[in-house]
């Protein structure tokens, strides 16, 4: 967890996101998360309340996409200092485990339940291919054997994986 804090201090640093360099997952000190993790990713025991402490996270912690979803579960617009936050986050994830948050985002692009205006600007932010489509959108228009010549075998070569395979499994 303080590597994670390191990690972030620095990527949020960088982006001129200083006050979010301090603040970033403070909860996670908090009883019911810093216990709760420690238990699931140590396995000290079988039974933990993992979940309990990460929806307890995402409550406190604006730069989860989680954190944006009404009570019916829809999505609301997330402001750009924590989509970058966010991002942040990815990217000091990415230290460690050697990813990027571009691939990340792109891998797990169905998961994520934005808004179409919180998805253009997010992948803006990450400097991913952006007009005023989503990459979802521009495939649908231009089509898969467009994508294909244009970035499908880029993407592929620099995170590992086909991005029309990715959209096409569901949520």
């Amino acid at each position: 967890m303080l590597e994670h804090k390191k990690n972030v201090f620095k990527t949020c640093w960088s982006k001129g996101l200083y006050l979010q360099a301090f603040t970033h997952d403070l909860s996670k000190f908090s009883p019911i998360e810093f216990v709760n993790y420690a238990k699931e990713f140590h396995k000290d025991e079988a039974e933990t309340n993992f979940h309990k402490a990460w929806r307890h996270h995402v409550k406190k912690n604006r730069h989860h996409w989680q954190h944006w979803l009404d009570g019916d579960g829809q999505p609301q617009d997330i402001p750009d200092k924590y989509l970058k936050e966010m991002v942040a986050d990815w990217e000091a994830m990415a230290i460690k485990f050697g990813d990027s948050a571009q691939g990340w985002y792109l891998l797990h692009y169905k998961e994520f339940n934005l808004t179409r205006n919180t998805r253009l600007r997010l992948e803006k932010i990450l400097g991913i291919y952006h007009q005023e489509k989503t990459l979802e959108e521009l495939i649908d228009e231009k089509g898969e054997e467009w994508w294909s010549k244009s970035f499908g075998s880029w993407i592929e070569k620099k995170y590992g994986f086909d991005l029309i395979e990715v959209l096409k499994k569901e949520a």
